[in-house]
């Protein structure tokens, strides 16, 4: 009987690092999106996503609305695959960081309907 490892525990997850393909417009997309969800500015882009009627789970279509910046959406356009999925992946942790009563009171970014 072989021993066989064990499988690891799921919140011993690490999700791998990827290096980065193009850093200059990687680097100017992140921290478009670090400046939107800062808490002193994560309120004003929630409103702008209720007022263009915006889901917040919906990322390309928050970009086209250059809710993220004028140059975001081509700078993201400009990446491969693996940077795109990366910059996606951020933009999903940052949106289910903000904080519960900002989220409940833009309930309606976050509904699935």
């Amino acid at each position: 009987m072989q021993n066989q490892p064990s499988s690891p525990a799921v919140g011993n997850f690490e999700q791998p690092v990827l290096p980065i393909a193009d850093p200059q417009p990687f680097h100017a997309v992140h921290s478009a999106i670090e400046a939107a969800f800062s808490s002193a500015k994560v309120a004003a882009f929630l409103k702008s996503l209720a007022r263009h009627s915006l889901r917040i789970r919906e990322f390309e279509v928050v970009l086209a609305h250059g809710l993220l910046g004028e140059n975001s959406r081509a700078e993201y356009s400009s990446l491969g695959n693996a940077d795109q999925g990366q910059l996606r992946e951020f933009y999903l942790a940052s949106l289910e960081r903000i904080a519960p009563e900002l989220r409940q009171r833009f309930f309606k970014l976050y509904a699935y309907y």
